[in-house]
């Protein structure tokens, strides 16, 4: 099972840094609001659920063509086998009359409701990535950012495992337990 999805319009912002110097003569660093745009990029990114691999590709456009392409990557991997695709109702993965599927009778692909994208675990990964490769982040051109997205995913697929999806515990009081504490 292989969850997939793009993540649009991912901006290689230059920032404005700059250093605050306090008044107990330390100084900090951050960035500023002042940015300066040099393009973007779409990533397409499909996870093995059973391994947490990743695998991405990154193209300047965002269309059925690109997706096609990226599926075709994507299933080179597991050729022979039955896959299972978990993704959106984007207008570009699901199109009338799919002959891409027709030709590829081993795969087939599964729809998450609308409003719940929550539910394809690619999303996470997405996340991660945000966090770790691209917030806070300077890039002066569009092949440093699409570089430092793949510089990330060859580091996270070493330690890469399956995600697993907990409920958080939640500690409830009963309403006899409240009436007990404002008694005493």
């Amino acid at each position: 099972m292989i969850c997939v999805d793009e993540k649009p319009a991912i901006q290689a912002l230059e920032r404005a840094q700059g250093w605050l110097k306090l008044p107990n003569g330390k100084a900090i660093t951050g960035y500023n609001h002042e940015y300066k745009r040099h393009g973007t990029i779409n990533l397409y990114a499909a996870l093995d659920i059973s391994t947490g691999l990743i695998k991405t590709n990154q193209f300047q456009r965002r269309r059925r063509k690109e997706f096609l392409q990226f599926m075709n990557g994507v299933i080179k991997q597991y050729e022979g086998r039955q896959i299972y695709v978990v993704l959106d109702n984007l207008s570009t993965h699901k199109p009338k009359h799919d002959q891409w599927l027709a030709r590829h009778k081993n795969v087939q692909f599964h729809y998450t409701p609308t409003h719940a994208s929550w539910l394809n675990q690619v999303e996470v990964w997405f996340s991660i990535l945000t966090k770790h490769a691209l917030q806070k982040t300077s890039f002066t051109s569009v092949e440093q950012l699409m570089e430092a997205i793949e510089k990330y995913c060859v580091v996270y697929n070493k330690n890469a495992h399956p995600f697993e999806w907990t409920k958080q515990k939640v500690f409830q009081r009963t309403l006899k337990d409240k009436y007990v504490n404002l008694c005493n």
